[in-house]
């Protein structure tokens, strides 16, 4: 049942005259707004002329005949032009429209199940076409952003799903053994745990790529060499553990956003660079300000990557096959958190793969 607003709205709507009336109106308005101007023209013109007669003229009957004929023709004139100019107006207004009308159409018709219509109006290159060009971009958009988003929701739901499986198997595993020994269940918890510490890595992941995404709500001065050094100092310990060095040359890039998220793309960088690298490889990372802009650039030695391949890394779940493929201490997200935070904050992120391997990521704060 309609709410009191919505009757309400379809009641001044069906009191808005149509456009397609407006129009005719419009234009038999103006038609007979030029007729009717024409016709005092000419009455004022015959009343001069009739003035400048003859005085020893007297007039005759014909004369009072001609006079009322003369009255008389403009208004039959005058109707007959309103009946011509309204129904010529009236269909002229509708050939107008009609190419308006079949974008409605389509449009209303379109829908998240079938964004792959596309508006096809043939004829001049006129207003109506580039709206219809740019109702197809908006619908490609809106196209690939529905993709995207199934495809986003389903890789997540897999990479849930799988932990969860695998606590579950271990628990039932451990429930049916009536001769489990405490190291034994021990274990299946400590797996538990572990899959149960997956969960929660993959879950923080994807608030923060939420987050990210929304946009940055409060803009704050950050230190990017300050941060980067807490970062780094962080992550001294893993990189020698697997004999990875890492070079650092901080220099003062002061930059403005949300510090927790830039922090977050500072560590989700340095992250990428460790996991996937070689052993003793080495990973550089530097900071510096040019022109009132900051920059911080992470490179790393690491498997060869093909260029085609390197916009695949930024993609939500996108892993590549072969090397970087073999480390499962991740989900898929690190840059693509790091692509939506860069966004958030408008800044440029560019990244090309080394010649002997590795990439080379550089972000630039505006």
């Amino acid at each position: 049942m309609r709410t009191r607003d919505e009757v309400l709205s379809l009641f001044r709507r069906s009191r808005r005259p149509m456009l397609r009336a407006q129009l005719a109106l419009l234009y038999s308005g103006f038609f007979l707004g030029l007729l009717t101007a024409v016709l005092l023209a000419t009455d004022l013109l015959y009343g001069h002329t009739a003035a400048r007669a003859p005085a020893n003229t007297v007039p005759g009957a014909d004369q009072v005949s001609d006079t009322h004929r003369f009255e008389f023709a403009p208004a039959v004139i005058g109707l007959a032009a309103a009946i011509v100019a309204l129904t010529g107006a009236w269909w002229l207004a509708g050939r107008f429209l009609r190419p308006l009308r079949a974008i409605n159409t389509t449009a209303r018709e379109i829908s998240a199940t079938n964004l792959n219509r596309r508006l096809d109006l043939d004829g001049s290159n006129d207003e109506l076409t580039d709206l219809s060009r740019t109702l197809n971009d908006l619908f490609a958009r809106l196209e690939a952003s529905f993709e995207s988003q199934r495809r986003f929701v389903a890789n997540a739901s897999h990479e849930l799903r799988t932990p969860l499986a695998g606590q579950r198997t271990l628990l039932q595993v451990a429930l049916a053994d009536p001769e489990i020994s405490t190291d034994d269940l021990r274990t299946a918890c400590e797996q538990a745990l572990q899959l149960g510490d997956q969960q929660e890595r993959l879950i923080e992941a994807l608030l923060t790529l939420a987050t990210s995404e929304h946009g940055v709500e409060q803009w704050e001065p950050a230190d990017l060499d300050q941060i980067t050094e807490t970062v780094i100092a962080g992550r001294r310990q893993q990189a020698e553990r697997r004999g990875i060095t890492i070079e650092a040359e901080l220099r003062p890039a002061p930059a403005t956003g949300d510090p927790r998220l830039i922090e977050r793309l500072v560590t989700n960088l340095v992250d990428n660079a460790l996991r996937h690298n070689t052993p003793e490889g080495h990973v550089r990372i530097t900071t510096n300000s040019v022109e009132g802009k900051a920059h911080i650039t992470v490179s790393n030695t690491g498997p060869a990557i093909l260029p085609a391949d390197v916009e695949r890394l930024f993609q939500p779940f996108q892993r590549l096959t072969g090397t970087r493929a073999r480390h499962t201490d991740g989900h898929g997200l690190g840059l693509a958190i790091v692509q939506a935070i860069a966004h958030a904050h408008n800044a440029t992120l560019t990244a090309h793969p080394a010649p002997e391997g590795g990439l080379n990521i550089k972000a630039t704060f505006p």
